[in-house]
Formats: structure tokens, C-alpha cells, sequence
């Protein structure tokens, strides 16, 4: 299995780079030396982002690029990514963290929202990978795919967005098998809520009861779940679950499912009763 504890040198492509764990994983590697080029939606916020890592750099050779890019459109992904690779060479990392959250209660999720976030969260996980892949096996590489304890977890509120995150897990459980035998290693990444500008967006509309559930769960910096990815890589985990809460919870669920359950109800019936 391909692990990587040295980053200089190394070639990095981040989805959702502009922002959140995306751009924090972008700045720490840039700060351990490798070259990084960030992918988003929104050419301000990535000229804003590309700032930010420039200020990582640790080498006068060190090369940053940030690119737009809709990782939910096939065809652009397919354009997007191949430039890139002809421009700057095929990634030895490729950090899928572009995703979207709306949550709802399932009958007020609109289909069009459901289908922009399986679209993006799920799809666009898959778009990168398989374009990216025939460039990576020539040289092995390593590949993180970012899920959400609402990935192993279904939380009220968060049914499409659980739905779009448990499909990560079980793809990049199949993918870790087929994969190490061109020496391309892969993790999931399992982080709970991360102070991320997505987060802001979504407890502004958060039911009481989603709220509720996630008041229990600490809340994380995005360079600490940066530096929990940067030692699972390191050390090859396949499952990196940032934050001595979100591990316990993962025990939990395994062990006690029903009392995971048990808890979580009695959190929504105490959110609906005021």
C-alpha cells in the first residue's frame, strides 16, 4: 500500500480547494512542499484561495494553480482535468472534497436539490477518479475521498445528503480493493461538523431537530481534519475519523447501533416538544 509522510515534490489535486477542508488540506501540503492545484466553483473565492495557499509556499519552484471546475459536469471534468494534467503532470494526491449539504426534512427537499447533491457529492467523486485514474496508475498515487459521519450515520434532516455520503463510503471501499494493484492507495474521510462556510450555510436552515443531534458533536477547525488527513495518508488508513468524538461515535455505531438510535431519538422528540 502506497503511503505518503514526505510531500515534497509531490503533485496535489483538491475538489472544492476554494474553501473549507478542501483549502485547508491545500495550504498544509503547500506548506509541506508539495505543488497543488485547487479545483471549485466560483473563480473569486478561487483567486481568493490561491492567495492563501501562495502564502504556504515553501520553495521558489513549488507551483500553484487554481482552476474552475463543476465536478458534477462530465464533459467539463474530462476537459478541465486532462489540461491540467498536460500542463502540470498527472497528481500523486487527489483529494475529492467538493460537496454540497440542504437540510431538510425529507418531503421538503425539492428533486432537483436531491439530484444537485448526489450529482456533485457522489458523481463528481466518481467523474475525477475515473478520468484521473489511467494518468495515476502509470506512477501509483493516493486517493481521498471525503465523506461525513453522516456517512455511516443516517441524521434526521440530512437524508439526501446521508444518502449521498453513504454511497461515498461503499465506493470507496470497492475502489480501495481494486486499486492496490496498480499501488494507488484510498481513505474516506469521515469528518463530523467542520466550521466550513457549507456548515454556515446550512444551519441557517437546519430543522430544530437536526440541530439538535449535531449540538451534541463538537465542532472542528478545518486545518485540524487537514492534519488528520495528512497522518492518515501516512500511515494508509483506509477510514480517517478526525477528532476523539467522531471515533467514539464510529465504535458506537458499529457496537450499539440501537443505542446510537435510542439517543438520537430521544435528542428530536426533547427539539420537537419545544
Amino acid at each position: 500500500m502506497k503511503t505518503f509522510k514526505e510531500f515534497s515534490g509531490k503533485m496535489a489535486f483538491i475538489t472544492g480547494g476554494s474553501s473549507g477542508i478542501g483549502l485547508a488540506c491545500a495550504e498544509l501540503l503547500a506548506a509541506r512542499g508539495a505543488d497543488v492545484a485547487v479545483f471549485a466553483r466560483g473563480r473569486e473565492q478561487l483567486d481568493k484561495a490561491l492567495a492563501k495557499i501562495e502564502l504556504h509556499r515553501v520553495t521558489q519552484i513549488q507551483r500553484f494553480l487554481a482552476v474552475g471546475l463543476d465536478v458534477s459536469r462530465r464533459e467539463q471534468v474530462e476537459t478541465v482535468l486532462n489540461k491540467a494534467v498536460a500542463d502540470l503532470g498527472a497528481p500523486d494526491i487527489l483529494i475529492n472534497s467538493a460537496g454540497v449539504s440542504f437540510p431538510q426534512r425529507f418531503e421538503d427537499i425539492p428533486y432537483a436539490k436531491f439530484d444537485e447533491i448526489v450529482h456533485i457529492n457522489l458523481h463528481g467523486t466518481w467523474n475525477t477518479i475515473s478520468i484521473l485514474l489511467p494518468h495515476m496508475k502509470k506512477h501509483g498515487g493516493y486517493i481521498v475521498n471525503v465523506s461525513s459521519v453522516a456517512g455511516y450515520i443516517g441524521v434526521y434532516g440530512l437524508s439526501a445528503y446521508s444518502a449521498s455520503k453513504f454511497a461515498v463510503m461503499g465506493f470507496s471501499e470497492a475502489l480501495r480493493s481494486e486499486l492496490k494493484r496498480v499501488n494507488i492507495s484510498v481513505s474516506v474521510l469521515c469528518p463530523p461538523d467542520v466550521d466550513t462556510p457549507m456548515l454556515e450555510r446550512s444551519n441557517k436552515i437546519k430543522p430544530e431537530e437536526t440541530k439538535a443531534i449535531s449540538s451534541s458533536a463538537s465542532l472542528m477547525k478545518p486545518i485540524d481534519v487537514a492534519r488528520d488527513v495528512v497522518t492518515g495518508m501516512g500511515r494508509g488508513q483506509f477510514l480517517i475519523l478526525p477528532g476523539s468524538g467522531t471515533r467514539y461515535t464510529y465504535i458506537m455505531k458499529r457496537l450499539f447501533p440501537g443505542l446510537v438510535q435510542s439517543i438520537m431519538d430521544g435528542q428530536i422528540k426533547k427539539a420537537a416538544q419545544r
